[in-house]
């Protein structure tokens, strides 16, 4: 074979890069250069012991077999640590928290302003969560440490994080307070390792605070050393009684970490954000549309809120793609504008097939009367009400039906007497708490399966 070593091991790097992404690569990749191949021993140089343990536990077997078929023949991967950093880590194990390694003179705390207690619309999905967070933010370090908030991807765990550390600075001005995401703390626990004069600035930034706020630390899942390093941590910081909040879209049963680090998540308080329910949907749009300063009719806003259940970050986001495209566009703010443009978004998984008859049997048993009622002739009081509701219904919650369809389905009414019975509605729901919750009691009879 002709190839040197180098060119082998550039083919190995550059597959390796398909594989497994830039970032990792250039983490854990790149520092290895090859030294030799003899006997069928093919010899990189790592920069310590941390990299042969991580290549041997995931991508040893990988580079083997690249390499014998490169070469023809089975190859034996091996490591030639140029440092041995034991010694290192057992210094910098005995070194005080409180060195005098330099620190700079203000860390960026990577908190988001805007995400404030304020700004957190609370529902019964929430409230638990929503008041445990607040506990600590006037008591940090007393009551419930660590704060364990759980919960499913775009509920608002992120935005307690942040409302905890808004809150912090605000009451405690001197507090060295941090937001990081999980990966984050991996990845600069990581960097210390490469750079071993890093390990006590790495140390330092952690371990002098006065409030951790973790996101997503389901992400030490299957990363030994960094839980390693998390649980010397979490113990130096508690037993100093300062302030830790984690959060997980999952339970702690179900993290899959050292057993002594999952009981440690346990030892404070415990809250879980769910899905939220209409009410607070709804709320969460009008106070979004609120600080967009955008007025969005009640109907609109009640359709949104239907059709995106599970997710805040997708609700508020189709809200501004709605509101967007209507600023930049000049078309009419109308509900069927707004089907068009929402029409890829939404829950299909939970989604519940609304149809028109549904609707009036619905609506009608609510009023003790008969389908055959909301489509006669007769225009009293105790019809006519129950007949634009049941309109109204229609037009918001079926997706695909125009204002024609539903005047047939009513016994032939036109196109104008749907459109008068939909704002005469719209209209009532403005101004009548009461009417609102009947509504709502109707929506969910109607969507229950028989």
């Amino acid at each position: 074979m002709n190839k040197s070593i180098e060119d082998i091991w550039k083919e190995i790097v550059d597959n390796l890069c398909s594989a497994l992404g830039q970032e990792v690569v250039n983490l854990w990749i790149k520092p290895l250069n090859p030294v030799s191949f003899e006997n069928n021993i093919f010899t990189v140089s790592v920069p310590n012991v941390f990299f042969s343990q991580w290549l041997e536990k995931n991508h040893h077997k990988e580079i083997e077999e690249m390499l014998a078929k490169i070469y023809s023949t089975q190859v034996t991967l091996a490591y030639k640590i140029q440092r041995d950093i034991s010694p290192i880590v057992r210094t910098i194990e005995k070194t005080p928290v409180h060195s005098n390694t330099p620190m700079p003179s203000v860390i960026k705390d990577q908190i988001n302003p805007k995400f404030t207690f304020e700004r957190f619309v609370v529902g019964s999905s929430n409230r638990f969560a929503t008041a445990s967070a607040e506990a600590v933010a006037k008591n940090p370090g007393k009551q419930f440490n660590p704060l364990f908030i759980y919960g499913g991807v775009g509920l608002g765990k992120t935005h307690l994080l942040h409302a905890i550390g808004n809150s912090l600075k605000k009451g405690f001005p001197n507090f060295r307070i941090l937001y990081v995401t999980c990966e984050k703390f991996a990845s600069d626990f990581i960097e210390a390792i490469r750079f071993q004069d890093k390990m006590p600035v790495f140390k330092n930034k952690y371990r002098n605070l006065d409030c951790l706020l973790i996101d997503d630390i389901q992400f030490l899942v299957g990363k030994d050393s960094s839980q390693e390093e998390f649980f010397n941590l979490f113990n130096t910081l508690k037993d100093n009684g300062k302030q830790i909040v984690i959060a997980s879209d999952r339970p702690q049963d179900k993290l899959e970490v050292e057993e002594r680090l999952m009981s440690r998540f346990k030892w404070g308080n415990t809250v879980d954000i769910q899905k939220p329910d209409l009410e607070t949907r709804i709320a969460i749009l009008r106070k979004k549309a609120e600080e967009e300063q955008f007025s969005v009719p009640d109907d609109i806003v009640l359709f949104i809120a239907k059709k995106i259940k599970s997710n805040i970050r997708e609700l508020e986001g189709s809200l501004l793609r709605v509101t967007s495209f209507i600023k930049f566009t000049n078309t009419p703010f109308t509900l069927d504008t707004v089907k068009t443009i929402l029409k890829d978004v939404g829950d299909p998984d939970e989604t519940i097939t609304v149809t028109i008859d549904k609707i009036q049997e619905t609506v009608a048993n609510e009023y003790n009367l008969t389908v055959k009622d909301l489509k006669g002739k007769k225009r009293s009081a105790q019809i006519a009400l129950p007949r634009q509701i049941a309109m109204y219904l229609a037009r918001t919650m079926i997706v695909d039906i125009s204002t024609t369809d539903i005047g047939d389905a009513f016994g032939g009414r036109d196109h104008t007497t749907v459109m008068h019975a939909c704002n005469k509605i719209k209209l009532k729901l403005e101004s009548d708490a009461y009417f609102v919750a009947l509504i709502n009691k109707i929506i969910k009879e109607i969507k229950t399966e028989d």
